[in-house]
């Protein structure tokens, strides 16, 4: 049987710490870079990253979006980016933001996390906000690939409170709910769970939300959005230990130059473990 993800990203995150690197290959960091915005900058800027990177972090999250928007040639070097990562050893944390009903989340799970597709990654992004259920699919197939989820809960957009602040006629959060979907997901799971939850750096006092879910909680808005690794400690207390801070900005502005994107990716590094490990 395959090994949960979970598992493999708990040693992952032991062996090479928790950073994840996000490549996000909008149009400004390409001409950041010097590059041009098409299909022919993409693959430079992409698999630069990945050379820069793969090797020494545990995560690598490849924003989707950017890459569909040059059609079939841009999801081409989408998949390339995900078969090298795979091989220089990081995991790959798709982020698609999926979410529908039926076959159609049935499809989207298809897409990502069968073994046979070309997309085969390690774990998807999914919203909840069609319910919970919804997502089963992507639930039951990510069981039966060894595969992950990472469900939207507390999102640092400022759009976000308004459905998942939203109190329900229990008294309880969406958000709130959210998350103890998850930990019923990954209940007895050793040593970690493979059901996540996305959890902004951001987003403030999170004291009144039980992150204790057993499982991974990917946090965005570490670097240039605000968040420092000495944040995460107070941000996520008791469940700092399984927070992956995800950085993207904060090392791909130093690019296109390999050994600077390699001292960034570094810098985050060591200043994550020294904050998680000093909680």
């Amino acid at each position: 049987m395959t090994e949960p993800f979970g598992t493999r990203l708990r040693r992952a995150m032991d062996e090479r710490g928790p950073l994840c690197v996000g490549i996000d290959p909008h149009a400004s960091l390409l001409a950041d870079w010097g590059l041009n915005d098409d299909v022919t900058g993409l693959e430079r800027f992409s698999r630069t990253v990945v050379e820069a990177v793969a090797d020494r972090v545990a995560v690598v999250k490849p924003q989707s979006a950017f890459f569909e928007r040059f059609g079939s040639r841009g999801v081409a070097v989408l998949e390339r980016v995900v078969e090298e990562t795979r091989a220089a050893g990081a995991l790959v944390v798709m982020d698609a933001k999926r979410g529908d009903i039926g076959s159609t989340m049935a499809g989207y799970a298809e897409a990502f996390l069968h073994k046979d597709a070309p997309l085969f990654s390690d774990a998807l992004t999914v919203s909840p906000y069609l319910g919970y259920g919804s997502l089963a699919p992507a639930v039951e197939l990510a069981r039966e690939s060894g595969t992950g989820l990472f469900v939207l809960a507390l999102t640092s957009n400022p759009e976000g409170p308004e459905v998942q602040h939203a109190v329900r006629a229990d008294g309880r959060s969406v958000a709130a709910t959210m998350l103890a979907h998850l930990a019923a997901e990954n209940a007895g799971a050793e040593p970690l769970g493979s059901f996540g939850a996305v959890v902004g750096a951001t987003v403030g006092d999170l004291s009144s939300y039980d992150l204790a879910i057993n499982g991974p909680l990917l946090a965005p808005g570490v670097g240039a959005q605000g968040a420092t690794p000495e944040d995460l400690p107070a941000v996520f207390g008791s469940a700092v230990g399984n927070v992956v801070p995800n950085v993207s900005r904060g090392v791909l502005r130093h690019g296109p130059d390999i050994a600077a994107l390699r001292a960034a990716t570094a810098a985050f590094a060591g200043e994550i473990r020294a904050a998680v490990a000093g909680s």
